[in-house]
Order: structure tokens, then C-alpha cells, then sequence
């Protein structure tokens, strides 16, 4: 909604500088400890408050600057690189923090005392601090809003309305099919992922290999979902094909994983590798069927506002997480319930894809008008 109403330069520059503050209340050198909480907290709300824009901005960036033989694979690029974040913070918390459980081996167990792991803490803040400014700082000396010249007809194109635009989303049946066949399952997968480690840690795995396991599955997803939009400029048209293949392996490997955790059952070989396979497999799948579900949102829509059609997709799957996670902390002392979200949710979704009509209004618009 904030690039609606503002703008794409205006609202990266907001974005950014709510991502700067709250990443330095984070870092402020308080000895009180009540103060420290309300200062952590009150960052952590800025940095929620700025991750919309960065999670529903690619869709409209793509439009807005690429043609329509390269929307996808830009969609893809600029949603997806987000997740890098998300990966390499898999790997900082195991690698850069030691573990006080005394998993962790990378480092003497002299060294894993409260002072040591309050540095390291400290200095990871400081390091996001430092990257958040710098990006600030870029976006501040150049990020232009549009280019000279619209690269197709529907960048130049008049949108609808701010309500007309939530009134169209909210009667739109094949809109609301295929935005709850994204929200249920990439909800469960955030926050099932987000306590992977607790997941993995009655079947004996640390959290470093954990960490190593959610690096893996969202920089394969990285790759493979870039690799599906290029493939989707390339032949037009293919974005329902693509999400069922991808949703199709999404759950076939969470039924794997969910099968193998139930060894008592199922009988099957409980390894590193099989745990591995089966989540990383899991993690690309879901991953990389982002960029096409946004293609495919704002298609089917056009002509309401990509911010907003994103933002509603946002934030239901937020909606769905959260439940997930409430759920969690009543049922936390044992973890197959949890594991068997994540298969249904994959399941529902590829049967709602299944009984969705496609349409491409805004690819038809650049096509006859450009003729």
C-alpha cells in the first residue's frame, strides 16, 4: 500500500530509515536491563513496521522499471535475494554466537559463559546496524522512483483506487483461491522453519546442523526459483504449471521428512542425510514458488496496485504463522502435530492450484497494445 500512496522512492527511504532506527535502539549501551527490553522491543517493532515494503516490493519494482520478457526472473531476483538474509542468519546464530546448551563445537566450552555470549550478541547487532546504514545511505544518494520511459504499457497504466482496488481483491473467488494456496503453506513453512531446531533436536541433531539446513534449502530456492522465472519469460503463460510441479514436490518431500521423524512407526532410516534431503528439498519447493505466485497475483487483478495485491498475500501468510505459532506454545513438548502442517498445508495448496482458472490481464494488455 505504501508505494500506492507514496511512491517507490519515498517509501524505500521510510522503509530504510525505520530498518536504521531500529536497528540502533538495538545497540544502545543501557546497564538497565528493563530499559534494554523496552529498547529491543521498541526496534524490533521499527524493523516489523519496514518488512512489508521489502517483502511486497518486487512486484512492483518488476513492473515498474523491467519489460515484460524479463518481469519474473526481476520478480524472482529482487524477492528472493531477501531470503539471503534469512539464510545467512541460519548460519551467524550457530557460527558467531556459541550455544549455552553445549551443542555447539565449534567453539571451548570455556568460552561459552553469559558474558562471552552477551559480546557476540552485541556484536551481531552491530554488524546489522552497520549494513542497515549502509544501505540507507546508498538508497539516500541515488534510488530514482521510475525510469525516463515506461518499459511496457502496463507500467504506464492508470490503477484502480485505493478501496476500489480492496473491493476488487476481496470479490475476486479466484484471487482469494490462490491467495489462500499461498498463505496456508508458506505460513506453516516460517514457523516451522523459524523452530527447526527445536524440531530436529529430539532426533539428535545440533542446532549448528539445523542452521546448516535452513541455509541450504533458501539459497537452493535462491537458484531454483530464479531459475523458473527466467524459464517463465522465456514461455509465457506457464506460471500455473510451474506452481504445481513446485507444490507437488513441496509435498512429497514434507511427507518424507514428516515419515522419516516417526521412525518407531515407519520404520524408516533416521540419518543426516535423509533429514538433510528431505528439508532442503522442502525449502527450495516453497522458496522458489514465491516469485511465481506474486506473477500470478498480479495477473489475475491487474489492474489493482501490486503493493497492495502483495500486501493482502503478506499478510495472511503472516496471519497463518501466527496462529501456527499460538498452537505452539500450548503443544511444545511434542513436535509431530507440527510436522504434519506442513504435508496438509502443501496438499491443500496444490489441489487449490489444481481447480484454478489462470489469466494473464496484464500480459494481454502489453501484448495487444504494443501490436
Amino acid at each position: 500500500c505504501y508505494f500506492f500512496i507514496l511512491g517507490l522512492r519515498v517509501t524505500v527511504l521510510l522503509t530504510s530509515s525505520l530498518m536504521v532506527l531500529g536497528a540502533g535502539l538495538r545497540c544502545v549501551p543501557v546497564s538497565d536491563l528493563e530499559i534494554r527490553k523496552k529498547l529491543i522491543h521498541g526496534g524490533q517493532l521499527l524493523n516489523g513496521l519496514a518488512g512489508p515494503t521489502v517483502m511486497n516490493a518486487a512486484p512492483f519494482l518488476s513492473t515498474t522499471w523491467f519489460s515484460p520478457d524479463e518481469r519474473a526472473t526481476a520478480t524472482a531476483i529482487a524477492s528472493l535475494l531477501n531470503y539471503l538474509g534469512a539464510a545467512g542468519a541460519f548460519l551467524v546464530g550457530p557460527l558467531v554466537v556459541p550455544s549455552p546448551n553445549g551443542t555447539s563445537h565449534l567453539l571451548l566450552v570455556s568460552q561459552s559463559n553469559t558474558e562471552h555470549i552477551k559480546d557476540r550478541i552485541e556484536a551481531v547487532l552491530y554488524a546489522e546496524f552497520g549494513m542497515v546504514s549502509l544501505i540507507f545511505s546508498a538508497a539516500l544518494a541515488y534510488f530514482p522512483s521510475r525510469p525516463p520511459f515506461p518499459p511496457s504499457v502496463a507500467a504506464a497504466s492508470q490503477r484502480l483506487s485505493y478501496r476500489r482496488s480492496f473491493c476488487r481483491l476481496l470479490s475476486n473467488f479466484r484471487f482469494l483461491m490462490i491467495a489462500l494456496a499461498y498463505a496456508i503453506p508458506l505460513g506453516v513453512f516460517s514457523g516451522w522453519s523459524g523452530v527447526l531446531d527445536l524440531i530436529l533436536t529430539p532426533v539428535h541433531v545440533s542446532q549448528v546442523d539445523a542452521g546448516w539446513i535452513g541455509f541450504w534449502s533458501i539459497v537452493g530456492g535462491c537458484v531454483v526459483g530464479i531459475a523458473m522465472a527466467r524459464f517463465a519469460d522465456f514461455i509465457r503463460g506457464m506460471l500455473k504449471f510451474i506452481l504445481l510441479l513446485l507444490l507437488s514436490g513441496a509435498t512429497l518431500a514434507s511427507t518424507w521428512f514428516t515419515l522419516t521423524c516417526l521412525t518407531s512407526v515407519t520404520h524408516l532410516p533416521l540419518t543426516t542425510a535423509t533429514l538433510y534431503t528431505s528439508c532442503i528439498l522442502l525449502g527450495i519447493f516453497l522458496n522458489s514458488s514465491v516469485p511465481i505466485f506474486f506473477e500470478l497475483f498480479v495477473e489475475t487483478v491487474y489492474p489493482v496496485p501490486e503493493g497492495i495485491t502483495c500486501g493482502v498475500v503478506t499478510f495472511l501468510s503472516n496471519v497463518f504463522m501466527g496462529v501456527l505459532l499460538f498452537f505452539l506454545t500450548f503443544y511444545h513438548t511434542e513436535f509431530s502435530w507440527f510436522n504434519w502442517c506442513l504435508p496438509g498445508s502443501c496438499l491443500l495448496s496444490l489441489l487449490l492450484i489444481l481447480c484454478f482458472r489462470e489469466s494473464y490481464d496484464r500480459l494481454y494488455l502489453d501484448v495487444v497494445v504494443s501490436v
